[in-house]
């Protein structure tokens, strides 16, 4: 079948990056599909974004008055796109020209898909790659494990394939799913709510694939810092709200008693071992705070027509 050209609207989040949003607008300037609208929402950056705008007058410049976090503000460009797909986007990407039409072929051409995800490949290393599907969550352990993670591309990635899970860095969601599920939950701030939101859309009876023919390029944790006491307490906290949200009966039990058995006291000794003292308070933090808030399901509800 022909490949349509529906309106895709392609949406970044810009937290205090905007030179990495320079040039992830400049490389959209280069793709070969016609049919986009760009948002750039400002998660209450400390420097005006307003140079974005200036430089490629054709985005939506959103400034948000307070930091809403990764899904907070996807969410916010989501309500006001247009589009039949969003492309969530991080801003520390770079597309391949051709990168759009193998997503939107996939869709058109199997109403079952609600995500496709992109190929992702390290920035400074193209050929190695970050991301290539999944295998799923062992809702027993709490672990995953990407497909194809730290791997020279090749042949066997080149294809398009079902995947358990899509990468928020560079993922398109049918409004249709987004109708069906509603919008990311916002609790999880950082991190997990991309993880989180595929279950949801596995569970309302959409097809969550991986698409080989389109590249990605990923400067990866560049907002946060890639051990940084924020990135580890996101990541310690959400990962077990996620499990809470997601998992029932023995199995929720086991994976919260596997993680407190066998995970935390290996997270502690991993950094008192390194004398990371900062990131051992943040990873014991994300664990507290699951002590202390029990409201972990609320969903933003189904609010696009």
């Amino acid at each position: 079948m022909s490949i349509q050209q529906p309106l895709v609207s392609i949406i970044t989040v810009n937290y205090n990056g905007n030179s990495d949003t320079l040039d992830f607008l400049k490389s959209l300037t280069q793709i070969t599909y016609p049919n986009i609208e760009v948002f750039v929402v400002d998660n209450a950056s400390n420097v005006s974004p307003d140079i974005l705008k200036e430089s490629y007058p054709f985005i939506h410049l959103l400034k948000s008055e307070n930091n809403l976090g990764f899904a907070g503000g996807n969410n916010l460009a989501i309500r006001q796109a247009k589009g039949k797909y969003f492309f969530l986007l991080n801003n520390d990407t770079e597309v391949a020209p051709d990168f759009l039409e193998p997503l939107v072929n996939l869709m058109e051409n199997n109403e079952k898909i609600g995500i496709v995800s992109s190929k992702l490949l390290y920035f400074n290393e193209p050929d190695i790659l970050q991301f290539a599907g999944h295998k799923g969550i062992n809702f027993y352990t709490g672990r995953g494990f990407a497909i194809g993670f730290d791997q020279k591309d090749g042949p066997q990635y080149q294809v398009s394939y079902r995947t358990f899970m899509a990468h928020g860095a560079a993922m398109m969601i049918s409004r249709k799913a987004i109708q069906k599920v509603g919008l990311m939950a916002e609790l999880f701030f950082l991190y997990y709510e991309e993880t989180d939101f595929c279950e949801r859309v596995k569970q309302a009876g959409f097809e969550i694939w991986f698409a080989g023919q389109s590249r990605v390029y990923h400067k990866e944790s560049m907002s946060v810092g890639k051990f940084s006491p924020m990135k580890i307490y996101y990541m310690t906290r959400n990962r077990i709200i996620f499990t809470r949200r997601n998992t029932k009966g023995f199995q929720h039990y086991a994976c919260l008693i596997f993680f407190m058995l066998f995970s935390f006291p290996k997270g502690v000794m991993m950094y008192l071992l390194k004398g990371q003292f900062k990131l051992v308070k943040a990873f014991v933090s994300g664990v507290f705070w699951n002590l202390f808030h029990h409201d972990i399901y609320k969903n933003e509800g189904l609010i696009l027509k």
